[in-house]
């Protein structure tokens, strides 16, 4: 009965972590070195698909279907996270099916919050409702 409890509660928490967020654990705080990495990062790897600038159009990003998101809109705009930087981490971290944004997990967590702040910087300020 013992072993049976506790195949049931390792059961359990086997579930509960699977559906963990990978962005559960608190980012670390924005700082010039942390902008300055995900620069470097942004360079290394992301501007073939969403360019220098954010925009989207880059040399391999324009090739893509559905396109790659332009972080120049306003960051509550954007199709995935909706101007949530955890939901953002998320995206890094394992992609979006059907599209070419692939998982990034390979990289440290610090690494990966380094590129949500950096890219979170191309953002327009959001538009104000008339």
């Amino acid at each position: 009965m013992r072993r049976l409890i506790s195949i049931a509660f390792l059961g359990f928490f086997l579930i509960f972590l699977s559906g963990r967020s990978w962005s559960q654990s608190i980012p670390p705080k924005k700082t010039p070195d942390l902008l300055t990495q995900g620069k470097k990062l942004y360079e290394q790897n992301c501007v073939p698909c969403h360019g220098s600038k954010g925009d989207g159009k880059g040399p391999a990003g324009v090739l893509l279907k559905p396109p790659p998101q332009d972080f120049n809109i306003p960051l509550n705009q954007w199709t995935y996270s909706k101007g949530d930087l955890r939901k953002a981490f998320d995206v890094i971290s394992k992609g979006v099916p059907n599209t070419g944004m692939v998982a990034w997990s390979h990289l440290s967590e610090q690494n990966r919050w380094a590129l949500v702040y950096y890219v979170t910087g191309f953002a327009s300020p959001p538009t104000r409702k008339k």
